[in-house]
């Protein structure tokens, strides 16, 4: 049998396999993506496949190893951006009660953005208004509204409906919208401040009475979204 001959962009260089050298390449093209589509002093449309390669030391021969054009690069910058915080963010709700969940979320999303600037303007900044990323948030709003409105459904026990699609429709925009006013200065609150107003308009937006169901006493928490319940007096004081 003749062996077949060894690709030499397939052997190991210094004892880092081909695979995890093609991934870590990858990772600094996407994080000098986000470096550049992030900060307020470049714009999507002056992003160069050189000024990518610069920002990550590398030449566009590395580029074009994953990437066909700009464009294709300037959303799977995004998509990396996003499946990071949608992990996270999923990770956060998960570990939460129930009533506590929205804002466990919102905590995460937020805190997230606090501490790089670069993922707020990304996701949420209408000053980045580049064709592919406006076409890119549209995508993962309705994503993040289907996911939304299925975990609606979930806790209150009933099957998805139009009139949940609404609601999620309504929150995810919602809190896009919010965010955006908050990076652009439009909105002055602190970042634990800005998690309790989304918080708490989240919870009115997943209260069962919009549903055409009635919060019971059993329901804890449906009772935890109702400020009148919260605020009601105990029955045996």
């Amino acid at each position: 049998m003749v062996a077949m001959a060894e690709n030499p962009s397939e052997r190991p260089y210094r004892g880092v396999d081909a695979a995890k050298r093609v991934a870590e390449r990858r990772g600094r093209l996407l994080d000098a993506g986000l470096d550049l589509l992030g900060t307020d002093q470049h714009d999507a449309s002056a992003l160069t496949v050189r000024a990518v390669c610069s920002r990550a030391g590398l030449t566009p021969r590395y580029f074009y190893e994953g990437f066909s054009d700009k464009d294709e690069f300037v959303g799977a910058v995004f998509d990396w951006v996003v499946a990071a915080l949608a992990i996270t963010t999923q990770a956060a709700v998960a570990a939460a009660p129930p009533h506590e969940q929205a804002r466990a979320g919102m905590a995460n999303i937020v805190r997230t953005i606090a501490d790089d600037a670069r993922v707020g303007r990304l996701l949420f900044s209408t000053q980045l208004a580049d064709a592919v990323i406006v076409r890119k948030r549209a995508e993962s709003g309705a994503l993040f509204a289907m996911l939304l409105g299925q975990h609606a459904g979930e806790a209150l026990r009933m099957q998805a409906n139009d009139r949940m699609k609404a609601g999620a429709h309504f929150a995810v925009g919602g809190v896009g919208q919010m965010i955006s006013a908050w990076l652009a200065g439009d909105i002055r609150l602190e970042p634990d401040q800005l998690i309790d107003q989304l918080a708490t308009l989240l919870d009115q937006v997943g209260h069962p009475n919009l549903y055409g169901l009635k919060a019971t006493a059993a329901d804890p928490t449906a009772a935890s979204r109702d400020p009148a319940a919260r605020n009601a007096p105990s029955s045996g004081g």
